[in-house]
């Protein structure tokens, strides 16, 4: 085998470094065949060998990037939740990882919550629903509370449970890498003591005063109300009274007007299960725009919800039956010759509630008559929807019909053209009604959630509206 060796020739005057060869034995021609394949295929080895390397750099690259992008459905977790089931601020406080959006069409994960009541305490089911890429992907959890948790524990302990099942989702995320679950102490439950027997009271007075050289007027309105509510009975008291004075001076002529009333509601309502309801109205009223010197009215009721009383929050469909027992006793003599009598009355009610992702429905027909006298009824319509017809623009419909034939109270003596424009008397008609219809529209940020009180309460983005 031939090599070269450098060495330096002492004979040459600059000494300058030169290559000679270096005589070795003849090598065999076997040897001879393998050293002229050797050496160019070591070169075609090494090409082979770069161009494998580069083509697999090229290929598994996109390929990485590919599984990366396969392994991550959403750049973004975007999640929809019912503003009246818990607060914006509260659940972005304690749930970084997700972005809450305040249009459900823009949303990957829909959360609906809904309640009933189970062994004497509140359960919330939780459904979370994925969307888009996150189709298919539904979880459903639970919580259980004490009926009288306050209500920002409640938020908490929902927003916490919210948590809990937004974390598979996240997954999905790029937030997944930064996740960390952490398991807390037990801490053993104690009983819960409430002072105030799940009772809650109210008191309220409000006054107002306006007047001009020739004009004054004052208004003084008070009520207090009493609540109790419970997995399984539901107790609403309240009394209220207002008071109204009218004063008017011009061209040496004064008049005076005043209208007063009162009134005692209360509510006491028994749960038969999912489906069932009983109770008893109670109210007691004197008016002085009614010709009612005071009227008391006790009525017995029964509820059936055609869905279960769990799914409230999006859908009722309720049936009530009342039926009104008690005297009246009137100011001034009525139309009817009566200055008291003692009524009967039926009432039937059908209400439906529906709250969709297009928008929302509001309805009921309720209908009562006198057993006395079958042609003092009275029949109402009303209705209430909204259709959201695409992002941000809503449709708004509100109307309302009564065919009265009940107004069995009015005075026979009439109403001064003063009572008729300061409307201190009810006047006779035989119906009544209201109507609106508009369009609503609003942009801007889908994730401005957070509420701040300051110079009063506003919308996010900007919103036109249109009624007739």
């Amino acid at each position: 085998m031939i090599t070269r060796k450098t060495i330096r020739d002492k004979k040459s005057d600059n000494k300058s470094l030169v290559l000679k060869p270096i005589n070795r034995p003849q090598a065999s021609s076997s040897n001879k065949i393998f050293r002229d394949f050797l050496l160019p295929s070591s070169k075609v080895f090494t090409f082979v060998f770069m161009s494998i390397l580069i083509l697999t750099t090229l290929i598994l690259t996109p390929t990485q990037a590919q599984e990366n992008q396969g392994k991550y459905l959403v750049e973004k977790l975007l999640v929809y939740v019912d503003p009246s089931i818990c607060p914006a601020e509260i659940l972005e406080k304690n749930i970084p990882f997700a972005t809450f959006v305040s249009d459900p069409s823009e949303a990957n994960v829909i959360v609906e919550v809904s309640q009933a009541v189970k062994d004497r305490q509140v359960c919330y089911q939780i459904k979370f629903r994925g969307k888009n890429q996150l189709s298919g992907k539904d979880y459903l959890s639970e919580l259980n509370v004490l009926p009288n948790l306050d209500l920002d524990q409640l938020h908490t302990e929902l927003a916490r449970v919210i948590k809990l099942g937004l974390v598979p989702y996240a997954g999905w995320t790029p937030e997944a890498g930064r996740l960390k679950i952490r398991l807390e102490q037990d801490v053993k439950p104690t009983a819960v003591v409430d002072p105030w027997n799940f009772w809650v009271f109210s008191l309220s007075a409000n006054s107002f005063l306006n007047g001009e050289k020739s004009y004054s007027f004052n208004n003084i309105y008070g009520n207090f109300s009493a609540n109790r509510v419970t997995p399984d009975w539901k107790i609403r008291l309240s009394v209220g009274g207002s008071y109204s004075r009218n004063v008017f001076n011009y061209e040496g002529l004064s008049y005076k007007s005043t209208s007063s009333g009162g009134s005692f509601r209360a509510l006491i309502a028994k749960s038969l299960g999912e489906h069932w309801s009983i109770g008893t109205f109670i109210n007691l009223t004197s008016s002085t725009y009614q010709n009612i010197k005071i009227s008391g009215m006790v009525s017995p009721a029964v509820e059936y919800n055609f869905f279960p009383y769990s799914e409230s929050t999006k859908r009722q469909l309720r049936l009530t039956y009342s039926l009104d027992v008690g005297p009246a006793y009137y100011r001034e003599e009525t139309i009817f010759n009566k200055t008291r009598e003692f009524l009967v009355r039926n009432n039937l009610s059908i209400a439906l509630e529906l709250k969709r992702k297009w928008g929302t429905i509001s309805s009921s027909i309720e209908g009562s008559h006198y057993y006395h006298d079958f042609s003092k009824y009275r029949i109402e319509f009303n209705n209430d929807i909204s259709v959201r017809l695409f992002r941000g623009f809503s449709f708004n419909v509100y109307g309302g019909y009564a065919r009265i034939r009940d107004l069995i109270s009015i005075a026979r003596a009439g109403a001064s053209w003063e009572d008729v424009l300061l409307m201190r008397k009810q006047l006779a008609t035989s119906y009544d009604y209201y109507f609106s219809v508009g369009i609503s529209y609003s942009w801007g940020s889908i994730f401005s959630n957070v509420v701040n009180p300051r110079f009063g309460s506003g919308s996010s983005g900007f919103s036109i509206g249109i009624n007739h």
